[in-house]
């Protein structure tokens, strides 16, 4: 199961949602092996648990959102990105959403450090700022529909999955991970989890101020049309059809 794409249109243009696109692929490039082959770079911008709990590589908290441990790992957070991060941008707007995305990823730091305090392996990946980015979206638009792909052996189908499905089995999945597996599959699941909760608690101020319930009933759980967007009462607009 692979989402890669919704149906959701943007109003806005998301520059920041592509600028954090650009910097992650540029950042990969340049320190790959056929870019400049900066491994100590990588290695002192990475996110060490063990130094963090001493007081040491305070940094690594914000850089290691910008490092990628290979093209797959790189590939399939921007397309996390990419899928849902403009919606929540159009919603946010693009300074809260910088500032969404960012807390999201120190709270799933933090999360993978408490778990594992002495960890002396270090993480990478904006996977953690990304879960908070899909936490966030469920909130908000849980029957918005996702395409995603299916593997059957050798041959492939792409259906429409409502997002509550799509996002709540990728939660679960890292939750079930988590406790079987732990890091042992080189895997921060604690840091998806963390950053994936952090999202979901960051966005029920904004929910509740759209009307909660009562803004997926009037939006059916899908993003508003334009003239919907910028409800000045607790009760969002009834969008116009046309």
């Amino acid at each position: 199961m692979f989402p890669f794409r919704d149906h959701n249109p943007s109003y806005n243009t998301p520059w920041v949602t592509w600028i954090l696109i650009a910097v992650n692929c540029i950042v990969y490039v340049m320190i790959a092996p056929w870019g400049f082959d900066m491994r100590d770079f990588f290695m002192e911008n990475a996110l060490w648990p063990a130094a963090i709990t001493q007081g040491l590589a305070w940094h690594g908290l914000i850089t290691h959102m910008f490092l990628h441990g290979g093209i797959l790992h790189l590939a399939g957070n921007m397309l996390f990105l990419w899928v849902f991060g403009d919606n929540l941008e159009d919603r946010l707007g693009p300074w809260f959403f910088l500032a969404f995305y960012f807390t999201c990823g120190l709270a799933a730091a933090l999360a993978q450090v408490a778990s594992e305090p002495d960890a002396m392996v270090p993480m990478v990946g904006a996977s953690g700022a990304i879960a908070g980015v899909m936490g966030g979206y469920l909130l908000l638009y849980p029957k918005a529909r996702i395409d995603v792909l299916f593997f059957f052996i050798v041959f492939f189908k792409i259906w429409p999955v409502p997002a509550w499905l799509v996002l709540g089995l990728w939660f679960a999945m890292q939750i079930l991970n988590e406790i079987s597996t732990g890091t042992g599959a080189g895997v921060a699941h604690m840091a998806h989890i963390g950053g994936f909760v952090a999202g979901l608690i960051l966005i029920v101020p904004l929910w509740h101020r759209l009307g909660g319930p009562l803004f997926w009933r009037l939006t059916h759980g899908h993003p508003p049309f334009p003239e919907a967007r910028f409800a000045t009462t607790n009760i969002p607009q009834v969008p116009r059809r046309r």
